[in-house]
């Protein structure tokens, strides 16, 4: 029988109210090590405190949980007064903690179903030349009963890189997008990969619950319209307004707004701890404004409104089609595809 990979999960978080402590449960009994670096990178200060921490009680809700629910001292808090210059710096705080055989990154609004977990735990114990796990997505939106899907998710933005093999001299190299280098400096995601699309023929994904709160989306359109890296996200309260709090826009409902994109009602079953915060809100023992829904409701019954994007959602399946094809067999079919007209609606 193989040894059991001991794994250390790492996070980053500024403002993760009110998921942080059903998270921390959540991971526990996967758990060699939870790193968590807690703190504001210097373009998101407006929705920090001066000293660059949580303002919603996400450090208090971590340290209340290493008191109180951390019996075999898995927990490991970093955090420091001032601002982290980038989330590069903040993610490499972590990984530099790191002693299990892999480092899998974990956002605060990041759940998996634990029978998941487990299923990736037992893939990893039985190959442990696997040197790199991703997941596919899906994006919950303005409630946990909806989620958004886009072009730009169906691009191939809706896999996220999150498991690397961790070793002595291994290295955490970018943020964007998540990359993990050995001791020789090759990429973990070019030597074995499982990748999300693989994954999720399994059953399994990741449940990203990142639009839900109105909070939430208040805290993103301060910081990416401020974050140097994100200049395509400037208008990003607009589309908050426009977008996110009414519809006025309503195949603009992905952050990501550049791209075409649509609601659809979630009828599968939730990750246990998402469960017991939803109990836990009805229940008033978690106070968190909710976004209000009868828009959406009175928009998914709409039959106009379903056709259309049913028609979005084939000609983002082509696009991402096209976005995979070996790039010898597009520049052949160039032609063609001008020809048609095609070239925009396939993104080049």
């Amino acid at each position: 029988m193989r040894p059991i990979p001991r794994i250390s999960f790492g996070i980053i978080v500024l403002n993760g109210e009110p998921f942080t402590g059903y998270n921390l449960r959540a991971l526990y009994p996967f758990a060699h090590q939870i790193i968590v670096v807690e703190g504001a990178v210097e373009a998101a200060a407006a929705i920090a405190t001066p000293d660059g921490h949580s303002r919603d009680g996400t450090l208090e809700t971590l340290y209340r949980f290493k008191a109180e629910e951390d019996p075999q001292d898995k927990v490991e808090i970093i955090t420091r007064d001032g601002f982290w210059s980038e989330k590069d710096e903040m993610s490499r705080a972590y990984a530099r903690r790191a002693t299990g055989d892999y480092l899998w990154q974990v956002d605060i609004d990041e759940f998996y179903m634990p029978d998941d977990m487990q299923a990736v735990v037992d893939m990893l114990a039985e190959d442990p030349g696997i040197t790199a796990v991703s997941f596919r997505q899906l994006t919950f939106w303005g409630g946990f009963d909806y989620i958004v899907n886009s072009w730009y998710l169906q691009d191939g933005a809706e896999i996220y890189h999150r498991v690397f093999k961790w070793g002595p001299g291994y290295t955490y190299a970018t943020h964007r997008p998540p990359t993990v280098l050995d001791d020789r400096g090759l990429d973990m995601r070019t030597l074995k990969w499982v990748g999300g699309y693989e994954l999720e023929r399994r059953g399994i994904r990741l449940y990203h619950y990142s639009l839900v709160f109105p909070k939430q989306v208040r805290d993103k359109c301060e910081y990416y319209s401020r974050a140097p890296w994100a200049e395509e996200s400037r208008r990003a309260k607009e589309w908050a307004e426009d977008s996110y709090f009414s519809l006025r826009r309503p195949f603009r409902v992905h952050n990501e707004y550049r791209f075409p994109a649509w609601l659809s009602r979630f009828n599968g079953r939730h990750p246990p701890e998402i469960e017991r915060l939803r109990r836990d809100i009805v229940e008033g023992r978690v106070n968190v404004e909710l976004r209000p829904t009868d828009d959406v409701e009175r928009l998914l019954r709409s039959r106009s409104y379903r056709w259309k994007r049913a028609v979005l959602r084939l000609l983002g399946a082509a696009r991402a089609r096209w976005h995979r094809t070996p790039t010898p067999v597009r520049k052949a079919l160039a032609p063609l595809t001008r020809a048609l007209g095609l070239q925009r609606r396939l993104g080049g």
